[in-house]
């Protein structure tokens, strides 16, 4: 039967005539959906393990104890003079600072608001971050101007036999 151009009507109207074809992928929304949400699941179901063993070792840091590393000798060290050490590793810069006859504190001495160096500034009794003009108190290590907002994370220091060590990091608990 044919139309008024004398062209024979295709079975199916134009827009769903090559849908299902030989060779051709059938895969509508719901199954868009399905392999999606499927996916989304098993990537979820492989990453438990990491993220497992990511929480573990986030938990128990606050309790490491790392290899006890001589810092300095009290006798070299005066009241108010500080000594800059590397704790718990090479790559991260800290600070020991003798406030008192026997108070000593220790900082890593990143900033935490960038990561610039914080200096110990004698004369002024404080620890200053040069970046973005950041002040934090020696004795707790706290921002007290600035934009930093975090404390500088604290290094627990022991003293045996007359010399000055490095224990373990104190992290920051919000």
């Amino acid at each position: 039967m044919a139309d008024r151009n004398n062209k024979v009507p295709i079975k199916d109207d134009n827009y769903t005539n090559n849908i299902h074809k030989n060779n051709e992928r059938t895969l509508d929304r719901r199954g868009f959906m399905k392999t999606l949400v499927g996916s989304a699941g098993v990537f979820a179901i492989a990453s438990l393990p990491w993220g497992a063993i990511a929480a573990k070792e986030l938990m128990g840091l606050a309790d490491k104890e790392y290899p006890h590393q001589k810092i300095a000798n009290v006798k070299d060290v005066a009241v108010g003079d500080s000594v800059e050490f590397h704790f718990p590793s090479e790559h991260d810069s800290a600070v020991l600072i003798r406030l008192e006859e026997n108070k000593y504190v220790a900082y890593q001495n990143a900033c935490t608001h960038l990561q610039c160096p914080v200096y110990w500034v004698k004369e002024d009794q404080e620890m200053v971050c040069p970046c973005h003009h950041g002040i934090f108190d020696a004795n707790t290590g706290a921002p007290t101007a600035g934009p930093p907002r975090r404390p500088l994370p604290e290094i627990v220091v022991e003293i045996h036999d007359g010399s000055i060590y490095a224990v373990r990091v104190k992290r920051y608990e919000a």
